[in-house]
């Protein structure tokens, strides 16, 4: 049986549950380092395991007209709770999208919504820019990946430079909101306007 005290210290530093605790202990056969390993490899599992589980079912449409009224933009974005869409962090955030949306005009919101032939046909353009620039056919495919990611940078929401501080993308906009809202948050719709 595990000691009381132990249980205990471990508990409070990881936050596991009691059982889970006893689990690690007994099959680290008492070694509170080895106890804690199996606790933090079991943690990122489950973790992993809650956030392809979740859901995104609630959430907020949000839209965004620039001055003028030439240009605007609508963005659906989800969250898990009406807890959560209801929070003016959140509505900020979906507004903050909204903007980023109007401005930057993104065809997609994540490299996987883009179509295969369209991809292929960007390597194709990067492969033969590189043959008139007389580079190395060798080295060819990796400068294309690097010129694909340019070209997401562009066509794809997550990947694009947040527009107020180009240091960040916009995916590390969302993951912050992620982190702080305790929920998992992702942009299922957009769309832009103009005249």
């Amino acid at each position: 049986m595990a000691n009381l005290e132990l249980v205990q210290k471990m508990r409070t530093q990881t936050g596991a549950g009691i059982m889970d605790i006893k689990q690690a202990l007994e099959e680290a056969n008492g070694d509170e380092n080895q106890a804690l390993e199996i606790l933090r490899k079991k943690g990122r599992k489950i973790a992993a395991k809650k956030q392809a589980e979740r859901t995104a079912k609630d959430g907020i449409v949000e839209a965004y007209i620039h001055a003028g009224g030439k240009i605007g933009s609508m963005v659906l974005l989800a969250c898990e709770t009406d807890f959560v869409a209801k929070n003016t962090e959140f509505k900020a955030l979906a507004k903050e999208i909204a903007m980023q949306v109007a401005a930057m005009k993104p065809e997609y919101v994540v490299r996987d919504d883009v179509p295969v032939d369209v991809v292929e046909k960007e390597k194709e353009i990067c492969r033969e820019q590189l043959k008139q620039e007389g580079k190395p056919e060798a080295m060819w495919e990796k400068i294309a990946e690097g010129k694909l990611d340019k070209f997401f940078e562009v066509v794809c929401l997550l990947d694009q430079p947040y527009i107020k501080d180009d240091k960040k993308k916009v995916k590390d906009l969302i993951d912050e909101a992620t982190a702080k809202l305790g929920e998992k948050i992702e942009v299922k719709q957009m769309i832009v306007f103009g005249i």
